[in-house]
């Protein structure tokens, strides 16, 4: 049977292959047989794929098993130079050209070549396989092949663009032990590798060397050094070797004075590059557009952008195309000169002819330079030219834009550049390399949240959060906002997102955010924003706090008041004495007694007197005599000061309410802190006492009024004691 060639179109038999013993995979067999339909219309046949294309299509979609070899080996009944070939080719990876250039070999399905094996050591050094390369090139000779110069430079070379250089250098070395011929051609791949390197000695050691074998160097030889040469700095030794290559008659074409001109511009001499310039065109030698852009990339990095424009002008008049490169060189330099004008000409040259810089970052420069030039239309235009030549726009481009037109006033269009970064996720694309700086996001994102957008700018801003953003300018002024927006919970929200991230909160955030709660009638929600605010450091102002404790009365929550008053006391705030007694007042007639005289020991340690008299002259009133006998016994076990009449006013309670011994305990004290004024009250309340068989203490308060009769002092009015400290 006739050998299959892999470009010949080959007909197959869909019903042999539903029969093999390892049958191919569903979607290869449906594809065999829509290949073999006819076209209605036409009545012609679809051309079959290609055998090494299906091959590796099976390779690439399957794991490497023997199921797999059978299925190709059913497929290809012969495998020759060509189909193999192909197929190592048109492998797209590494493992599967090594896998089926073994595979075939050891099966005993073909003997390879020294073509083929040429095209598996290139595919495995251009992989960076190289030992796997190393190996298959050394076992050559076991295989009855001889090796020949290409083979070796191949290897050289991959072991050099993967930068190791002594493996380059033991390999060339090694062709002289084994016996393979050494030209030019191996001398100039080893200067490739060693000069790259920067190993300027080594490379002169076998120009030497080259030299004394009899080897003639060519043009190429001499390239290759010169350039070294000015990689390593030593402009003396590329000189050198430019006039060695000149006295041996050896013509300097395009490439050596190029290589000339580029390596004087590394050294800043530019002037040396233009008189190579020169001379290049007095031999009759025409610049290319590499010669022309090597020195406009002179003149631009010495800051001639004069004579970089002149000799761009010169090499379109000549009729030599400026490429991406010749554009991504000028540009840098008229911005770096501020001639905008002509940077924006030239990107619209550019942009006519479909040419995008190599170099992206160049519109970032565009953009940045058109904003200093005042020119923000120009820098918009820079974003139009981007998105036309399919170059991918980035956050760090939007953002010089957005900061710029926040800084002239221009929101309405700032905004929309922010629509589009939002709409488009760009802040979020992994390959992105410029990122938004806090001076743009932060003047957008303050714009929005005092003009009524905090949502969009909360949506902006989570997408910086992604990227590793916790700037806390940004944090805080979403918090204002939507607290001034009427949306305390999302305030809120903010907020506990940068107490888990530990970011820095503002004292001006939280205050808003407690008024936005307060402005919606929820003091709940209110005072645990207080709360946060002081578990994050920053004190309320007295208002605030005023503010909270009467929502919070409005509302009944007239303990959570009282914690609120608490708290306030412990910061030292002594304002606000109306509210507190109105708090001690409701606390006291709710029954919580002991939370009051807290509350009161509390305003007693902050020298603060409250009164006491009227707090006991209004529980008396409505009958809580508990209370007012309570907050009596507190009075007087601290010496606060206590109107005497207040301390009448609590004994009629008491005996009113028939709390006998009660008032004679009060009525004790009171005669120890100077007497009675009634002592017709006092006969009634012994008469009462013994009315209820309490006889001793009856007759103890009678011997107190009758045996030493005592009366308040004129002079001395109401008795003020020290507070007890």
């Amino acid at each position: 049977m006739a050998s299959l060639r892999a470009s010949r179109t080959a007909i197959f038999n869909p019903k042999k292959l539903s029969i093999s013993p390892t049958p191919l995979c569903l979607r290869s067999t449906s594809f065999f047989y829509s290949s073999e339909s006819l076209n209605n219309d036409t009545n012609t046949r679809i051309p079959h794929p290609k055998l090494e294309d299906l091959i590796c299509r099976m390779m690439s979609s399957r794991a490497w098993t023997t199921r797999l070899q059978n299925s190709i080996r059913n497929l290809v009944p012969s495998f020759d130079h060509e189909l193999v070939y192909n197929v190592l080719h048109s492998s797209k990876n590494a493992d599967h050209a090594l896998q089926f250039f073994r595979w075939v070999e050891r099966s005993g399905l073909y003997r390879h070549d020294r073509e083929t094996h040429f095209k598996i050591i290139q595919i495995l050094g251009r992989a960076s396989k190289l030992n796997h390369a190393r190996c298959i090139l050394l076992d050559m000779p076991n295989k009855g092949l001889d090796w020949d110069e290409d083979l070796w430079v191949l290897m050289i070379d991959s072991y050099g663009k993967s930068g190791i250089v002594q493996e380059s250098v033991k390999l060339f070395q090694k062709m002289e032990e084994l016996g393979v011929e050494r030209t030019v051609k191996s001398y100039n791949a080893l200067f490739n590798v060693i000069t790259r390197r920067g190993r300027y000695m080594m490379a002169k050691r076998y120009f030497n060397k080259m030299v004394n074998e009899g080897i003639e160097p060519t043009r190429h030889t001499y390239n290759l050094l010169i350039w070294g040469f000015f990689l390593s700095s030593k402009l003396d030794t590329a000189i050198r070797f430019f006039e060695d290559m000149k006295s041996k008659e050896i013509t300097p074409d395009v490439v050596t004075y190029n290589t000339m001109i580029n390596g004087y511009n590394r050294v800043k001499k530019i002037e040396e590059a233009e008189k190579y310039f020169v001379e290049m065109k007095g031999r009759n030698i025409e610049p290319n557009v590499i010669s022309y852009t090597t020195l406009i990339k002179g003149y631009s990095s010495v800051g001639r952008v004069d004579d970089a424009l002149r000799l761009f002008e010169e090499m379109k008049s000549f009729g030599i195309k400026p490429n991406a490169i010749t554009y991504s060189t000028l540009l840098p330099g008229l911005c770096d000169a501020q001639k905008m004008s002509e940077a924006r000409m030239i990107l619209k040259e550019m942009e006519d002819k479909y040419i995008a810089p190599k170099d992206n970052s160049i519109f970032i420069k565009l953009i940045s330079g058109q904003c200093e030039a005042g020119d923000l239309d120009a820098a918009a235009d820079v974003l139009k030219t981007m998105i036309r030549l399919s170059v991918p726009t980035e956050a760090g481009h939007y953002g010089v834009l957005i900061e710029n037109f926040c800084k002239a006033g221009i929101y309405d269009r700032a905004v929309k550049f922010l629509d589009k970064l939002i709409e488009k996720e760009i802040v979020l694309r992994p390959e992105s390399i410029l990122s938004m700086e806090p001076s743009a996001y932060n003047l957008i994102i303050d714009y929005l949240c005092n003009n009524g957008q905090t949502g969009k700018a909360e949506t902006f801003f989570r997408q910086l959060m992604k990227t590793g953003v916790q700037d806390p300018v940004a944090f805080n002024n979403l918090v204002c906002g939507h607290s001034r927006e009427g949306v305390p919970d999302s305030a809120f929200e903010i907020l506990k997102i940068m107490g888990r991230r530990k970011v820095v909160s503002d004292g001006i955030a939280h205050k808003s955010l407690v008024e936005s709660y307060l402005k919606k009638g929820e003091p709940a929600d209110a005072k645990a924003a207080l709360d946060n605010m002081l578990e994050n450091g920053h004190d309320p102002d007295s208002l605030l706090y005023r503010s909270v404790m009467e929502s919070l009365m409005g509302d009944g929550r007239v303990q959570t008041a009282s914690r609120v008053m608490k708290v306030m006391l412990e910061k030292g705030v002594k304002e606000h004495m109306d509210l507190i007694s109105t708090i001690l007042e409701a606390l006291l007639m709710r029954g919580h007694v002991e939370e009051a005289l807290g509350r009161i020991e509390l305003l007693l340690h902050n020298s603060l007197s409250p009164d006491l008299d009227a707090l006991m002259s209004v529980l008396c009133d409505k009958g809580k005599t508990a209370a007012a006998l309570k907050l009596l016994d507190f009075g007087l076990e601290r010496n606060c000061y206590i109107n005497f009449s207040s301390y009448d006013k609590v004994l009629d309670s008491l005996v009113a309410a028939g709390k006998t011994l009660n008032a004679y305990s009060i009525l004790c004290k009171m005669m120890e802190k100077g007497g009675v004024k009634d002592h017709k009250s006092c006969e009634e309340l012994i008469k009462s006492l013994n009315d209820e068989g309490n006889t001793k203490q009856a007759d103890i308060l009678r011997r107190m009024i009758h045996g030493k009769e005592t009366t308040l002092d004129s002079k001395k009015g109401k008795k003020k004691t020290a507070v007890a400290a």
